[in-house]
């Protein structure tokens, strides 16, 4: 296995970047794409790409760089911290877990505690517990005390999980693919585009915000002006006990998933079928979603100016939105792979064919 890629997938898994505070992954990723290029943009709210290439049309293709955490909401008098979700969180998977304080001057380790089982009635324990009825524990006891090592309110919560890959070395689990698999992907796409005479200009990176409504991508969209967008996100793997098929079928290692549809977005069919023929010529193997419980920057990319035709090219993965997640090398792998030919294919004749509907 190339210990570059894992370096460059443990770099971007455990540096933190919740929405909002993605100024660690945001300066992280600056740092790997003026590697492969000195054209750099970054729109005011601080999604940001390379650029590569000097012919029209313009590609963009993004993952975004913010994970789901949490931030502080208020500091009992007795030292425990109130917190508030940014992005989705079931309750079940924040109990007992160690988290991250991101305070001003040092990051503080915390305890997602609540009341005992031992004191709950019976009714209580049958019931995922409330956010609100949480708390973090950080070792202090007293507000005074809290303040006293740096936190307030509003400072960012991030979970706590190491890089490090299982007993099948290509089976790699981290607590934030969702979504640095789409900022590797997107990274590494601009390294092996760079050295082509590609017959357009590609815009590779990451948005932020995307987690609580998809906000990055629609400054990015505008800002780039892109006339084909791909965004690349993590897709729910159904590989696990428990999982009806007819929710998902997708499975971790049989390849990226084209997304088909979702809460969103409908892919423009003839960009879909593009993508579906570039990957049958080139043998890579895909898998097809179509699943209504999600979104991606996908969502505000295809509705940007008059219209994008746009497409989601993402890996599964178990687990999101929790602690922990695990994906597959080879479906990363295939996914660059897949990317890399369909943008050399998107010259200006064949981009105007992608538009419209005749």
């Amino acid at each position: 296995m190339d210990k570059a890629n894992y370096q460059l997938m443990k770099d971007l898994t455990e540096t933190e970047g919740l929405p909002g505070f993605e100024d660690r992954v945001y300066n992280l990723m600056k740092k790997e794409i003026v590697t492969h290029t000195e054209e750099i943009y970054s729109d005011n709210l601080g999604s940001i790409v390379g650029k590569i290439g000097n012919e029209e049309p313009k590609v963009l293709l993004a993952g975004h760089m913010d994970e789901v955490g949490f931030i502080v909401s208020s500091i009992t008098k007795n030292g425990f911290l109130r917190f508030k979700p940014l992005g989705g969180w079931w309750g079940h998977v924040l109990l007992s877990q160690r988290v991250k304080i991101l305070t001003k001057n040092k990051d503080l380790t915390g305890i997602v505690g609540s009341k005992p089982p031992h004191v709950l009635s019976g009714e209580e324990r049958k019931k995922v517990l409330d956010i609100e009825k949480m708390f973090i524990d950080i070792g202090a006891s007293s507000r005074e005390e809290v303040e006293s090592f740096g936190v307030a309110v509003g400072d960012a919560i991030a979970t706590i999980c190491p890089f490090e890959p299982l007993a099948n070395e290509k089976m790699l689990l981290s607590r934030t693919w969702d979504n640095r698999a789409g900022c590797y992907i997107a990274l590494k796409v601009l390294e092996r585009l760079k050295g082509e005479s590609l017959p357009n200009s590609l815009y590779s990176g990451a948005t932020v915000q995307e987690e609580v409504g998809l906000r990055g991508a629609e400054t990015l969209a505008k800002m780039i002006q892109p006339a084909i967008a791909f965004a690349t996100d993590v897709g729910v793997a159904g590989d696990i006990p428990g999982m009806n098929q007819e929710d998902t079928s997708l499975e971790l290692g049989k390849g990226p998933i084209l997304s088909f549809m979702d809460r969103s977005m409908i892919p423009h069919r003839k960009l879909r079928d593009f993508v579906v023929e570039t990957a049958k010529e080139n043998n890579t193997p895909y898998q097809v979603d179509i699943m209504m419980g999600g979104g991606t920057d996908a969502g505000k990319f295809h509705i940007s100016n008059i219209g994008i035709p746009t497409m989601v090219v993402s890996v599964p993965s178990r687990y999101i939105h929790s602690h922990v997640s695990v994906v597959h090398y080879d479906d990363l792998e295939h996914a660059i792979d897949l990317l890399c030919n369909v943008i050399k294919k998107l010259d200006r004749s064949t981009v105007e064919g992608l538009t419209g509907l005749s």
